[in-house]
């Protein structure tokens, strides 16, 4: 299995537009981040996580010739605005599956409606494969997928392990039972916004505690933004096994 980190940022990305924040004046391309999505390689199959705005940009960037599947963590436009973007892989492979929670696919539905639409479509929408997804265990080819329950402060955010990876963004707070389902997985990838405290995500504090108890062998920290500081600085402070993504970032992980 390979993960590529398509963008490691927050919602505005780095640079922030107009910004004279020292980090967005980076010359640095690990400085540079596009909104947070990453993509599962596994055999042949591309399995994207959120489909945000830079989604098209990612895609070019590493030449992603075909797409198998959409897994929605949550409904902010971050991580779902790019859907319409699809088109070129449906135009080859045909609809595209989604699996997201109910509340995430009813607001999909309100912002994409010509893409859900059944009737009078227009015939250059895209069109997907819609699967709900609970709480529960659910399979993709022979991949078995397990979503990890999570709070962006008063919103439900689902986290996805797929076999021993783990990736949960956008998490401020997850109950003791949703963490065991995390024990035993290889490399976790978890949000660290900034320094400072914040009142929907993880910052850098809370997410090296989190690491801590979840034991990875190896842990990414993702959606991170300016005020984390510069890249190198930043990792220079981390422990030994814990890793400041980037854009473009690949990994590996034996199965």
């Amino acid at each position: 299995m390979e993960i590529i980190f398509l963008g490691t940022g927050t919602s505005q990305g780095i640079p922030v537009i107009g910004s004279t924040h020292p980090v967005c004046l980076s010359t640095n391309s690990k400085d540079k981040r596009l909104r947070v999505s990453v993509m599962v390689k596994w055999e042949d199959y591309n399995i994207l996580i959120d489909c945000g705005p830079d989604f098209r940009t990612q895609m070019l960037n590493h030449n992603i010739d075909h797409l198998d599947a959409i897994l929605y963590t949550h409904e902010h436009n971050d991580h779902t605005a790019g859907l319409d973007d699809i088109r070129p892989y449906f135009f080859r492979q045909g609809d595209i599956p989604i699996y997201a929670h109910k509340r995430v696919l009813i607001s999909l539905k309100k912002r994409f409606e010509y893409i859900f639409q059944t009737e009078n479509k227009y015939p250059g929408a895209p069109s997907v494969a819609v699967n709900e997804i609970t709480n529960s265990n659910f399979t993709f080819k022979d991949l078995t997928i397990t979503p990890i329950d999570t709070m962006h402060n008063r919103l439900q955010v689902f986290g996805f392990k797929i076999e021993e990876f783990a990736y949960l963004t956008d998490v401020k707070t997850i109950e003791k039972e949703e963490i065991e389902k995390l024990k035993g997985v290889k490399v976790l990838v978890i949000n660290a916004l900034r320094k400072e405290s914040h009142h929907s995500h993880f910052n850098l504090e809370d997410a090296l505690e989190f690491i801590n108890k979840v034991n990875p062998e190896r842990a990414y920290l993702t959606h991170i933004s300016h005020l984390m500081g510069f890249h190198d600085e930043v990792q220079a402070e981390l422990p030994e096994n814990v890793f400041l993504a980037y854009d473009n970032l690949k990994i590996k992980i034996k199965m």
